[in-house]
C-alpha cells in the first residue's frame, strides 16, 4: 500500500472513530436528525455508534478491511435517509440548509472513499 493510501486510510478510520464516539457524546444532535418513522431512536443511535467504531477499528487490519469497508458502504446508504430528513428539517427552519444539502452528495464521496480501499 502506497504511503498516500496508507494515510488516507487512517484518516478515514479516525473519521468514523471520531464519528462514532460522536453517538455517545452529543446524542440529542443524532437523536434529532433521526427520521420519526426509526423505531427507539435513542437505542439506534447508540448501535450506529457502536457500528461506526468498530468498523473503524476493522479498517486498520488487512484480514478484517474489506468486511468493514462493506459495513462502512452499508451503513453510508442505510443512513442517507436521516440525512434526507435533516435536510428537509433544515429547509423547514430556514437554518443550515446549505450544510445539509452539501451533505448529501458528500455521501457518495464517503461511499467512494471506501470503495477504493476494497481488494
Amino acid at each position: 500500500m502506497s504511503e498516500f493510501k496508507l494515510v488516507s486510510l487512517l484518516l478515514m478510520s479516525l473519521f468514523y472513530f471520531i464519528a462514532g464516539v460522536s453517538h455517545f457524546r452529543k446524542p440529542k444532535f443524532f437523536i434529532s436528525i433521526t427520521p420519526s418513522w426509526v423505531p427507539f431512536p435513542k437505542s439506534i443511535n447508540s448501535i450506529t455508534g457502536i457500528i461506526e467504531i468498530i468498523l473503524s477499528l476493522g479498517l486498520l487490519f488487512e484480514y478484517s478491511r474489506n468486511y468493514a469497508v462493506i459495513g462502512i458502504i452499508a451503513l453510508l446508504i442505510v443512513v442517507f435517509p436521516a440525512n434526507i430528513y435533516h435536510f428537509k428539517k433544515a429547509k423547514k427552519k430556514k437554518k443550515y440548509v446549505a450544510s445539509t444539502l452539501l451533505r448529501l452528495p458528500v455521501q457518495g464521496l464517503l461511499i467512494y472513499w471506501a470503495y477504493i480501499f476494497l481488494s
